[in-house]
């Protein structure tokens, strides 16, 4: 183990995708293994995530900082700095962060490891069937090669 600055993170441990979110890998870079520990920063007028559920990860949310809305199980509510939630494995709950604010939103986001796991997509019917660390992805029991997660892009 060593002591590190989130400020200080190699680039192996920064995932940027469209939209300039950013995902630092904290738990990763710091050796986790059984919880992920990141921190999301999603610009103005940008998703963290795309709309979705997990059948065995459990998630926790803390917002650090900004404002903005939190889609959670059909429901869009508003969310600021220092509100946060649990989201128990297997409950079918879709969730998304959007940053409607003016400034950065900073979203701690601390989950479990699992090597297997089904994430659904419902408004793109789309389902994500990870096992032992594989990913396909479905639509109407179509496999789609070329699918992206990432909330911003094209």
């Amino acid at each position: 183990m060593q002591l590190q600055n989130v400020n200080h993170l190699g680039e192996e441990f920064v995932l940027r995708s469209a939209g300039e979110l950013r995902t630092l890998l904290l738990g990763a870079a710091g050796g986790g293994r059984r919880l992920y520990v990141n921190v999301d920063r999603v610009p103005p007028g940008r998703w963290s995530t795309k709309y979705h559920s997990h059948s065995r990860q459990e998630e926790f949310f803390l917002l650090l900082r900004g404002s903005g809305t939190l889609r959670l199980g059909g429901e869009t509510v508003p969310v600021e700095a220092g509100d946060f939630f649990a989201k128990p494995a297997g409950m079918g709950l879709a969730h998304a962060f959007f940053n409607s604010g003016t400034e950065e939103l900073e979203i701690l986001d601390v989950g479990t490891v699992e090597d297997s796991d089904v994430c659904d997509y419902p408004d793109e019917g789309v389902r994500l069937v990870k096992v032992d660390g594989s990913r396909r992805w479905f639509r109407g029991g179509e496999e789609l090669a070329d699918w992206s997660s990432d909330p911003n892009g094209p």
